[in-house]
């Protein structure tokens, strides 16, 4: 499961896990400062590339009501819960390489931790410089390396544990595998962009328990489908939420995430 097409295979349930453990304690907090940054802009067309389950779709709506907000994710089932969550927005499934609107139709797009997913950014980069009116910005962030991302650090330690055989990479290669400022500037700039700022933010992540968030990555990220194709998930939870515990605690828990942040002009 290292290649990128399995690694976004999303089930059904997956996204009410994501939802429910995940986006208040990773997704919520880059979310305001994501939805700040927007509403400087003072936008009136904004289109969301890898909108998930709409955490970022819902500051938006709060933050800049007059804007019309159009919400797109690759995966069906996000759309299905995200339509439910951030009713407020116009909800499409639609591919970033190959977006269905016409040129110049929106003059901010945004995209919260989807951009390392995108299998030809460049190509994915150029689509969105097409759909942007002239003067219009391009609104995203990306994780940082592993390494400054305490929570992960402790779950991949707890899956390498699990299976010391040949654990799991999606964390280090996919969310955490776009994380060199100069290679996604040079990408932007590659599909014609002016990068304006790129700036490195680390916010803190607040989960009830490492239970919680054990469960929300082993359920609600595509490392599920590698634990259920080796079997013994009950075994390997165990593995991981110990691992977790011992490196972080119990919980309440505190911890700080990095992340990269880009605006760029058309």
């Amino acid at each position: 499961m290292t290649g990128i097409n399995a690694d976004q295979r999303w089930s059904e349930s997956m996204p009410a896990a994501y939802e429910q453990y995940l986006v208040p304690v990773i997704f919520r907090p880059f979310a305001e400062d994501l939805t700040a940054r927007a509403a400087s802009l003072h936008p009136r067309r904004i289109l969301e590339l890898a909108a998930g389950t709409g955490v970022l779709t819902s500051h938006l709506l709060a933050s800049v009501p007059l804007a019309e907000v159009t919400a797109t994710d690759l995966n069906d089932a996000m759309v299905a819960l995200g339509t439910t969550r951030a009713p407020g927005a116009v909800w499409r499934q639609a591919d970033a390489q190959r977006l269905p609107f016409p040129d110049g139709a929106f003059d901010l797009v945004v995209c919260q931790f989807g951009v390392m997913f995108f299998p030809d950014r460049v190509a994915a980069f150029t689509e969105v410089r097409r759909v942007l009116a002239p003067g219009g910005r391009f609104l995203f962030n990306t994780w940082g390396p592993l390494a400054k991302h305490t929570f992960e650090v402790a779950l991949q330690a707890g899956l390498e544990r699990a299976f010391p055989v040949d654990p799991p990479r999606f964390f280090p290669t996919v969310p955490h595998g776009y994380a060199d400022p100069a290679v996604v500037t040079a990408d932007l700039a590659a599909a014609g962009f002016t990068v304006e700022e790129g700036q490195e933010l680390t916010l803190e992540g607040r989960a009830a328990s490492t239970a919680d968030l054990a469960t929300g990555y082993l359920t609600g990220t595509p490392v599920r489908a590698v634990v259920e194709e080796r079997g013994g998930e009950p075994d390997v939870r165990a593995i991981v939420v110990e691992e977790m515990t011992t490196r972080l605690g119990p919980g309440p828990v505190t911890a700080p995430m990095t992340a990269f942040v880009f605006r760029a002009a058309v």
